[in-house]
Parts: C-alpha cells; sequence; structure tokens
C-alpha cells in the first residue's frame, strides 16, 4: 500500500520578502520585485540590466561564522528557508531529525558563481590567490542539500536535484517518493538559486531576456502579445513532506497533500520545448494522483515570458486540461528564479489555495493569440474554491515537471 505524503512545513525567501502575509499585501498591491540592475553597467555586452534580487538577505548575525563557512549565497538561502519550514513544521531541533528517518531533496542550477573565480584564475594564469578550502564546497551543484543536511544534523537519504528550472520541483517530487514506499518519514524539499550575472547572460546570448530597461515595473510579461524575454530573479523555498500517520502522531499542522508528480524529458532538443512530452509530463501527474483532468481547479504556471516557452506550455496545458483552465504565471513578480522557482511556486500556490485566492499575472494585458485558450488569470485576483492545484515547470534540456496538490 502506497503511503500518503503530506505538507507539514513551509517557508521560503523571495525579492518580495521570506513570509506569506507580506507578500501576499505585495502582489495584491501590484508589486513586484523586478528593478533596474545599475551593478550591471559595467557588462557592456549584456543587454538586459533587469532582475528580481532579494536585496538585503544576510544571515551573518543568525549563524555561526563556522556553519557559515561552507555556504555561498545559495546555500544561505536554502538552509534559511528550510529552517522556516521545519520551524513551521514543529520539527525545529526535534531529535527524529538525527534519527536516519529524515533526509533532504534538494535542488539548484549551481552553487555559488563567485567561487568559480578562484579556479577560473588558477586556469587562466596557472595559480589563485582566491582558492579556499571551502571555495569547491560552495560552488558544486549539491551545495544547497549538503549544507542543509549539515546544519540540521540529518543522516537520511540526500537526492541532489541540478536540474535547472525544475530543481525544486523534482526536489519535491523524489522526496514524495521517499517517503511513498517507505524509505524516508520526513523529507525537507525544495529548491535555491542565488543570482548572479551570469544567469542573465546565459539567457541573454539565446535573446530571451527582457531588455525593456527603463519600465522594470512593466516586465516580465508571461504569456503577453507584448513580452520581450524573462528576468532572472533568486530565492529559496522550503517543504516539510512527511507520511500522513506519522504526522497525525505528532499532531502537525498539515497544509496540504502532495497525490501527484509526473516527470519525464523530451529527448530532442536543448533549449527548445516539445509540446507532446510537457502533455505527458502532466498527464503522468494526473495518472499518479489517481484523477481525471476536470478536477484540477487552477494550474500554476512555468510562464517564463519567453516566445516559444509561452507558446508551447499553454498548447500542452489546454490539451490535457481543456480550454478554459485557470491558469497564471508567478514569475511575473519574481522573475525567473531558476531553481528555486518550482519550489517558491509550491510554496505560494499551496498558500494561494488555502485561501481560495490567487493573484493574476502580473502586467498581462493582451493574451498572445498563439497561445492556447486557456482562462488567463489577468487584472484582478481571482476567489476560487479548488480542491486540486497543480504546478508545472519545464527545464532547458526538456526536463518536465509536473505536481498536484490537494486541499486539506
Amino acid at each position: 500500500m502506497r503511503r500518503r505524503v503530506v505538507v507539514t512545513g513551509m517557508g521560503g525567501i523571495t525579492s518580495l520578502g521570506d513570509n506569506w502575509p507580506s507578500i501576499r499585501a505585495r502582489m495584491a498591491a501590484g508589486e513586484t520585485g523586478v528593478r533596474q540592475m545599475p551593478e550591471w553597467e559595467r557588462f557592456h555586452s549584456l543587454n538586459t540590466r533587469l532582475a528580481a534580487p532579494v536585496d538585503g538577505f544576510s544571515v551573518e548575525d543568525r549563524y555561526a561564522r563556522k556553519q557559515l563557512r561552507t555556504m555561498g549565497p545559495v546555500a544561505r538561502m536554502a538552509v534559511y528557508a528550510s529552517e522556516l519550514a521545519l520551524g513551521d513544521a514543529g520539527l525545529a531541533g526535534d531529535p527524529c531529525l538525527a534519527g536516519g528517518r529524515v533526509g533532504v531533496a534538494y535542488g539548484s542550477s549551481f552553487g555559488s558563481h563567485q567561487s568559480v573565480l578562484g579556479f577560473a584564475e588558477l586556469m587562466s594564469a596557472g595559480a589563485s590567490t582566491k582558492l579556499t578550502g571551502t571555495s569547491y564546497v560552495q560552488m558544486m551543484s549539491h551545495t544547497a542539500a549538503v549544507n542543509i543536511g549539515l546544519f540540521f544534523g540529518l543522516t537520511g537519504r540526500v537526492v541532489p536535484t541540478s536540474s535547472a528550472c525544475t530543481s525544486g520541483s523534482q526536489g519535491i517530487g523524489y522526496a514524495a517518493e521517499m517517503i511513498r514506499f517507505g524509505l524516508q518519514d520526513v523529507m525537507i524539499a525544495g529548491g535555491a538559486d542565488e543570482l548572479s550575472v551570469s544567469d542573465a547572460a546565459v539567457f541573454d546570448t539565446l535573446y530571451a531576456t527582457s531588455n525593456r530597461n527603463d519600465a522594470p515595473q512593466s516586465t516580465p510579461r508571461p504569456f503577453d502579445r507584448d513580452r520581450d524575454g524573462l528576468v532572472i530573479g533568486e530565492g529559496a523555498a522550503t517543504l516539510v513532506l512527511e507520511e500522513l500517520q506519522h504526522a497525525k502522531a505528532r499532531g502537525a499542522p498539515i497544509h496540504a497533500e502532495l497525490v501527484g508528480y509526473g516527470t519525464n524529458s523530451d529527448g530532442q532538443h536543448i533549449t527548445q520545448p516539445t509540446v507532446a512530452t510537457m502533455e505527458q509530463a502532466l498527464r503522468l501527474a494526473l495518472a499518479d494522483a489517481e484523477l481525471t483532468a476536470d478536477k484540477i481547479g487552477f494550474v500554476n504556471g512555468h510562464g517564463t515570458a519567453t516566445e516559444w516557452g509561452d507558446v508551447a506550455e499553454s498548447t500542452a496545458t489546454a490539451a490535457v486540461l481543456g480550454a478554459g483552465a485557470p491558469i497564471h504565471s508567478l514569475k511575473s513578480y519574481f522573475g525567473h528564479s531558476l531553481g528555486a522557482c518550482g519550489s517558491i511556486e509550491a510554496w505560494l500556490g499551496i498558500e494561494m489555495m488555502k485561501e481560495r485566492w490567487f493573484v493574476p499575472t502580473a502586467n498581462l494585458a493582451s493574451v498572445d493569440e498563439r497561445c492556447a485558450p486557456l482562462d488567463y488569470v489577468m487584472g484582478e485576483p481571482r476567489r476560487l474554491d479548488i480542491d486540486y492545484l497543480m504546478s508545472n515547470n519545464f527545464a532547458f534540456g526538456g526536463i518536465n515537471t509536473s505536481l498536484i496538490f490537494r486541499q486539506w
């Protein structure tokens, strides 16, 4: 018998704050975290000057210096988000964390970018003044997962997920599978990524970044006819997943149940999405949840504000859920936080499902006629009483994910 998985803790850090009430208030006021980046003016070949940074974030007064040595910004955000989530779950300092039945499944696109400079100097100059004993640990792609495990003394499984824009959602999905099949009782799951000009440059070279540098409040514009590309963001979010009976036995708060997870790959192109396999990922999640498509009350879309991404995603979504399925994109508020986006969107999607209140896609004024005929939430928040929320993400390499959460 497959064990049931519930969400007992949630926490995160975004460009609009680190708690749901303040994030909700700012989104309701129409605010986004996107701003101009004067720090990037020295990068002359870069077209975009926009990002959604987490300004003012620091844990140096919160954590001991010895704890911080192995953490770059991405790991610090991941550990902070996990601290908030464990506190929310009532598991902070609980002896069970070191009992071998609590693990971590966490992802990021990369480690900390600044740590790369020491190795680059070594390779280019033959010696390095920047390399330290922790440079690699901060740079490695599994730095977030490992630092979470070390900080909280976890002795269970560590499942690193470094799959670009699906890092966070795969972390949540694989964590759920660990619990379902009896391998762990509790999992700390999610994703994080720190802001770097190199991330912006990746998409800039593909002509996929927004160049509305003088109007940061007007971009990104997912699904919009007049969109001109994505904006890079940063952040982290953590869900504490727990086996249902384990959660009930300790009287844990339950936010939602994770009932479905689907993931696959396109196997065709490194950057251009494939509609058929995106569609299949959604069907895999429905099959895993043992649900028919009509049960999905709302779709938390990937919605990057890139031309082919928006068109392909909307086409796949409509093919599975039908015309008129309600959908929004939270990247319109936080930019594209890469490895963090799947977990941030899952966290905030659950909060919205609990409140029966869903924000519109910011900046969406005129839906691109090439996008499928979905119910794009625009202009004003939508009041919806739903039983099931679907949250979808799609990554470079053709990696597709879909998560389904049930109202508790």
